[in-house]
């Protein structure tokens, strides 16, 4: 089976609305994932959830995985259901270090708001359009991004004011 066909029909639906956007497919252990180029990943996206035969309405989580010695190094990887057709897709998207950009779904799905800012604190990688790209989990005068895997594990952070407590 060649990477762009797939004995799903979610995936065959999704490589018919949009061929040029899926790079490849796999359908281990019963569960449907597709890899998307960057530049379409909106596109296709929407296509997912607008799509009647997909139904995707859902984005259930949303977060990244670092392979550090890989280019591109980052995967975003999103986890979509359709509480509709009970079915569900992952779609992971390849980000380059240098570029560390991908454009924000919170159009697609509003839910993206606070899962693309837990990437950005934690990854550092960067949504553009993003209402509100700042910090969810960490201070704002926090250095780096913990979650990246040469993110130095005892490094030390500038202290905030007024935490030293009263």
């Amino acid at each position: 089976m060649s990477e762009l066909e797939a004995n799903s029909p979610v995936l065959r639906r999704l490589i018919e609305l949009c061929p040029n956007a899926v790079e490849r497919t796999d359908e281990r252990r019963g569960e449907d994932s597709a890899r998307v180029r960057a530049r379409q990943l909106e596109s296709a996206m929407r296509a997912l959830r607008d799509d009647e035969a997909l139904d995707f309405k859902m984005l259930i989580d949303l977060t990244a995985v670092d392979w550090l010695d890989r280019e591109p190094r980052f995967d975003v990887v999103y986890q979509l259901y359709s509480p509709e057709k009970k079915q569900r897709i992952r779609i992971s998207v390849g980000v380059s270090e240098s570029a560390c950009e991908l454009d924000s779904l919170v159009s697609v799905w509003p839910a993206a708001n606070w899962l693309e800012r837990e990437v950005w604190d934690l990854y550092g990688i960067r949504f553009e359009h993003h209402p509100d790209l700042r910090r969810i989990l960490l201070y704002e005068e926090f250095e780096g991004h913990p979650l990246r895997k040469d993110y130095p594990k005892r490094r030390r952070q500038p202290l905030i004011d007024g935490a030293g407590g009263d």
